[in-house]
């Protein structure tokens, strides 16, 4: 690695007043609906209106478009915090960063000043299309294809496990625009708005966890949009694609430990309480381990999101490892605390009458998208490797 890997980040006062006025949004806005979204599978309107009211819902857009342009690490404390109450509501400002970067990296001037001012205005939401059925972990392989007519384009195809679509109004999709061109060098990346003819979603995905944020499928038949709705240059979409994901995998890293520290707060106060053998289970030197193993690595997760946070704000040549190192490994240790936390509150840990069994369901999703951990692993290995 270089020697930048050793740059490190410090928390400002602005980022710790950010962090406090979060978590009072969270605790009394937030978590009172949390439990009710994950039962209906509702997409989570009290926390979105919340978020909007405190300008938290998209706070990555720059001022020039609006937005309030908090750095990558602020965006970073708002999702954490966001999640330590309901992991779904964390997605809404952890989506609209996804769905908009790519426009942050790659789009004109007229498409960012058309697209992020109405997103930072909390009018409209952004989604990211870019996974399909046969093509996951495979992104070059997708079929989605896009093709001239006049001066518009015309899609055809679906896009998979899409996050908060029926809910957002627009949506960055990737697809090819010259098939047989070289592989990876043959897609390119369009805004399609939810109101577009041809453009219609598949039902509600059945999930495991994560139910108040809306997983659909995307289907484009004959879907024509304007020419002018392309994001980057012909060709560049997969790259773009890839860029984005360096930046936004160290948000579901946040959102992962912000599920972790949700677990544990609420494992620390139940084993205060709970006694056996005559004495809190908090005194028992096997539950002050496992306490321990599931403090030290939360700290360790946050540390590393964080300084990846730090990297992707100074657009950093190690940002890639970085990226992939911090959702990786903040999301097996997300999955560890919130298997704990549900251990610790033994059978009652196990029902709905806690918040640990829905925090160990939306947990696990952290380690599959955005890329799985092994692809995670690939991508830094592949870094070392260079």
């Amino acid at each position: 690695m270089s020697a930048q890997s050793f740059d490190l980040y410090q928390l400002s006062e602005d980022h710790l007043a950010l962090r406090e006025a979060v978590r009072a949004v969270s605790q009394d806005k937030i978590a009172p609906h949390a439990a009710e979204v994950d039962e209906r599978g509702e997409f989570p309107q009290a926390a979105y209106d919340a978020l909007r009211a405190a300008d938290f819902h998209a706070p990555h857009i720059p001022q020039a478009y609006e937005g309030v342009g908090a750095d990558a690490l602020a965006v970073c404390l708002v999702i954490e915090e966001v999640a330590r109450v309901c992991a779904s509501s964390a997605l809404i400002p952890a989506v609209n960063k996804l769905g908009t970067m790519p426009l942050l990296l790659a789009g004109d001037e007229e498409l960012k000043s058309r697209y992020l001012p109405p997103v930072a205005r909390g009018e409209a939401m952004f989604s990211y299309g870019l996974s399909e059925r046969e093509a996951g972990s495979d992104t070059a392989a997708m079929r989605t294809r896009a093709r001239r007519d006049g001066e518009d384009w015309v899609l055809d195809g679906q896009k998979s496990w899409i996050t908060n679509a029926g809910v957002s109004r627009y949506y960055t999709v990737m697809a090819l625009t010259d098939p047989d061109g070289p592989r990876g060098h043959n897609v390119s990346a369009f805004v399609v708005h939810a109101d577009d003819p041809g453009f219609s979603l598949g039902a509600l995905e059945r999930k495991l966890g994560i139910k108040g944020s809306p997983t659909r499928e995307l289907h484009f038949d004959g879907c024509r949009i304007p020419g002018d709705r392309m994001v980057g240059a012909p060709g560049e979409g997969l790259k773009i694609a890839l860029r984005t994901l360096d930046h936004t995998r160290i948000t579901i890293g946040a959102q992962a430990i912000g599920i972790a520290a949700g677990a544990l707060d609420f494992a620390l106060g139940y084993v205060k309480e709970r006694k056996q053998f005559g004495k809190a289970i908090a005194q028992f030197q096997g539950v002050q381990f496992m306490l321990a193993d599931m403090a030290m690595k939360l700290e360790a997760a946050r540390q590393l999101v964080y300084l990846a946070a730090a990297k992707s704000e100074r657009e950093e040549a190690d940002l890639a490892f970085f990226g992939a190192a911090a959702k990786c490994y903040a999301s097996d240790v997300a999955m560890e605390i919130t298997t704990d936390a549900v251990q610790l509150l033994g059978g009652y840990g196990y029902t709905k009458d806690y918040p640990v069994e829905r925090m160990m369901r939306d947990a696990k999703i952290t380690q599959i998208y955005e890329g799985t951990n092994q692809i995670q692993r690939l991508v830094m290995a592949r870094q070392l490797l260079k």
